[in-house]
């Protein structure tokens, strides 16, 4: 809890500055331990204008005092007596005169009741811990007793062995820490999760932890300062988290004044707390919002924010006009939903339902799922119970399905058990759809359209075994059509952020494209919510996976990597120069480089393109895409797009087929520099040779050195001084004299990440991890 509070004037003076108490030498109001390295320090304090006075710990170098874990939070003391001792029996004690305010309380072994072995320290977590046997036996700890604070390190939830039960509990105000009103802790039943209380009422819920999150906490994949774990097995149900970094001061906690969990980092330059998340923060996260089979969507303007599940209508139709939907939706007909032709239907991008009264198999496929879920008359619906990389295990949901709300982005698809006419209602409005969309599209009479049926068929029902990869759009599929084409289907996923806007701009880019280094796209398809794109079939995937691995890269000797370079180069010229639109990528990199059977290397990913008029050498844009590391310097600080930008991207990826290393995950002895750097600074120095992947040993020397200098003359800081893609056609074809390259812009090493969310494609089947997080299960 943070605080404004009147230190007892002795508990800053350092001269009782200790990290242990023993039996011979108890804290006294005045004193403070502090722990080993400084981190955290225990004394008494009281809360703003108090007279009551406590025993809490709080961290040590943050100057508003800030205690994250509280010992008589319910018995405050008085006066300016107060003593925290071992006493006889192994008790760690809190007393004010002969009143005992609070005690560890523990049944300490006969074995171990030897007062003068047993001992208290404040450990550098903010731990502290009473053992005995000289410090080997742990008797107590206040890691096991929260108040209101979950610090790194900590476990929050329940030990079914022994029955504790660790929970957070909210300040009574901000300056009385007695327990408040509002708790958040686990609940272990089905699949488990964290609920938040005010009193006895539910308040808002994490949903289900679904692999690298917690399912109503989508944007926990992007907490790069953390590394989460949570256990769920016959043992405990628990989460901890521990920091990357030693230097970040940060806290999760129960804030009794807003009601709500909220995690918060110290800054010292401004020396004031920033509030990173909270919850709840919107109408769509308080539980129940829309009842049962209703669902929350935030986003709808003005309009009201409950929809039924299709096939529901509203409980109370009056309520609902009064925009009160917690009464939620019940079935428009009663018609049988059991052995009676009945089936499934998607809600996409959700909030799971709860899941207290679900039931897990993590060993089971979704496919297995729903045919497990359609023979129990008794299952509503289902779920994959890991999101993450693409989705494996079962969440199968029984009762009602409550507390559903849509994300824009990093929600779960969850499919809900509807009666035959219902599945036959939604088919027709999808195909009505799919074929208001297809007449709309400026390619229908140039592409084909697929049916949704035909390419589940090709694909078996997008079965994990024909998965290529996924990235920020969604996930790739092989698959066979009836006539026996390979093909691959980008399926785009509802939460990918290429909405309809990109996805018809790339069917519209690429259906008027043919060139011989661009992939052929051969049709797509359109269904509700769901958009497919459908490319030929690359069976050599994408050239990242060859250049950037140590055993592939040995299949690529100087000729073909040549070949590659030369092949990027004229597909890269047809799209600024040669083709019937004047077309800017903005995410050329490796990964979206695919190879045919004979290593020809296909430009691929056109969701992000941008046409350019005739007339037009550059244009400002606010909304900046693409893959840092191979952004020119222009376009990811000031949003200016032209040729060049792409003719920068294409030098970084010259360079890194030269030297097979990737740019932005180059880490040499100056940290401070990234691939193209050093290939600079070895060109000035006059070390080529050193530039050059070594398992390149009979290249052609005089071909490696314009390849260098082509690169560095695309990567150059100054859009002006960079070649366009005819110049550098003409430079690789022709063993000319080359200008010499002025300094590169240093892009300095970092986490390589998207400058936008959706600029990270699924299309060269790469895969692009978000998080650091662990599952443990039993």
């Amino acid at each position: 809890m943070l605080l404004r509070v009147l230190l007892v004037a002795l508990s800053l003076q350092l001269c009782a500055s200790t990290d242990t108490i023993t039996p011979s030498s108890p804290l006294r109001a005045g004193d403070v331990l502090t722990s080993k390295a400084g981190k955290f320090t225990l004394g008494f304090f009281s809360p703003g204008n108090t007279t009551r006075r406590y025993v809490g710990i709080w961290f040590t170098k943050v100057s508003v005092l800030t205690a994250v874990w509280v010992a008589n939070r319910d018995r405050p003391i008085y006066g300016s007596n107060g003593t925290l001792s071992i006493i006889e029996g192994g008790h760690l004690t809190l007393t004010s005169g002969k009143t005992v305010a609070w005690s560890t309380n523990i049944s300490v072994p006969v074995s171990l009741n030897k007062t003068n072995s047993t001992s208290c320290q404040l450990l550098d977590s903010g731990n502290l811990v009473l053992t005995a046997d000289n410090g080997k036996t742990l008797l107590w700890q206040s890691f096991d007793h929260l108040t209101d604070t979950f610090l790194p390190g900590m476990t929050l939830g329940l030990d079914k062995r022994t029955g504790l039960n660790r929970y957070l509990t909210s300040w009574r105000s901000k300056d009385d820490p007695r327990s408040g009103k509002y708790t958040f802790q686990v609940d272990p039943k089905g699949s488990p999760q964290f609920f938040l209380y005010h009193g006895s009422d539910l308040i808002w819920r994490t949903g289900p932890w679904v692999g690298q999150k917690w399912s109503g906490v989508p944007d926990m994949t992007h907490a790069y300062i953390f590394n989460y774990s949570f256990v769920s097995n016959a043992n405990e149900v628990s989460v901890t988290y521990n920091l990357l970094s030693d230097s970040i001061i940060t806290i999760f906690s129960v804030d009794g004044l807003t009601g709500t969990v909220q995690r918060q980092t110290w800054h010292e330059n401004t020396k004031h707390w920033t509030k990173f998340w909270s919850a709840p923060k919107e109408l769509c996260d308080q539980y129940g919002e829309c009842g049962p089979f209703g669902n929350c969507n935030p986003n709808g303007g003005n309009q009201f924010q409950c929809t039924c599940y299709p096939g529901y209508k509203p409980k109370s139709p009056r309520d609902w006009y009064l925009r009160d939907g917690s009464a939620g939706c019940v079935r428009k007909e009663n018609r049988s939903m059991c052995r009676n032709g009945e089936g499934f239907l998607k809600l996409a991008s959700v909030k799971l339902p709860d899941t207290s009264k679900a039931v897990v198999n993590k060993s089971s496929t979704l496919k297995q799922c729903e045919q497990e879920c359609l023979k129990n008359c008794s299952c509503v619906g289902y779920t994959s119970a890991d999101d993450s990389g693409g989705g494996s295990g079962c969440i199968s949901l029984y009762g009602q399905l409550m507390d559903t709300r849509m994300y824009p982005s990093g929600g779960q698809d969850v499919y809900f058990r509807a009666d035959a006419v219902e599945l036959e209602r939604q088919e027709e409005a999808e195909r009505s759809l799919w074929t208001k969309d297809a007449e709309e599209s400026d390619a229908s009479s140039e592409l084909p359209f697929f049916t949704r049926s035909e390419i589940a068929a090709a694909t078996d029902n997008f079965s994990m075994a024909n998965k290529l990869g996924e990235g920020g759009f969604g996930s790739v599929y092989k698959g066979r059509m009836e006539n026996g084409q390979e093909i691959a289907v980008k399926k785009l996923a509802p939460n990918s952020g290429q909405g309809i806007q990109e996805f018809k701009n790339e069917v519209r880019l690429i259906a008027k494209l043919q060139h011989r280094n661009l992939v052929k796209m051969l049709g797509c398809c359109i269904r509700g919510d769901e958009k497919m794109l459908i490319y030929e079939f690359m069976p050599n995937k994408s050239l990242d996976y060859f250049i950037f691995n140590e055993e592939n890269k040995l299949s690529l000797d100087w000729n073909k990597r040549f070949d590659i370079i030369m092949g990027i180069a004229r597909g890269m010229l047809y799209l600024h120069q040669d083709s019937r639109l004047r077309i800017i990528h903005r995410d050329m990199k490796a990964s979206n480089v695919l190879l045919d059977k004979d290593m020809v290397p296909k430009i691929s990913d056109f969701g992000m393109a941008r046409i350019f008029g005739n007339e037009q050498v550059q244009v400002n844009t606010t909304r900046v895409v693409g893959t840092y590391g191979y952004m020119a310097p222009e376009y990811a600080l000031e949003g200016l797009m032209s040729v060049k930008s792409d003719v920068f991207s294409f030098g970084v990826l010259l360079l890194e087929i030269i030297t097979g290393r990737k740019n932005s995950g180059f880490y040499h002895d100056n940290p401070s520099i990234n691939l193209v750097g050093h290939v600079w600074e070895l060109w000035k120095e006059g070390k080529s040779s050193e530039i050059v992947d070594p398992s390149l040993k009979d290249a052609d020397i005089e071909e490696l050195l314009i390849c260098i200098q082509t690169g560095l003359l695309c990567v150059q800081e100054c859009a002006d001084d960079r070649p366009t893609m005819s110049a550098v056609v003409f430079m690789l074809n022709n063993k000319v004299e080359l200008p010499s390259p002025n300094q590169p812009a240093f892009i300095h090493k970092g986490r390589q990440q998207d400058a936008d969310p959706s600029s990270s494609s699924a299309g060269a089947y790469s895969v692009n991890e978000l998080s650091i997080t662990s599952m443990i299960d039993g």
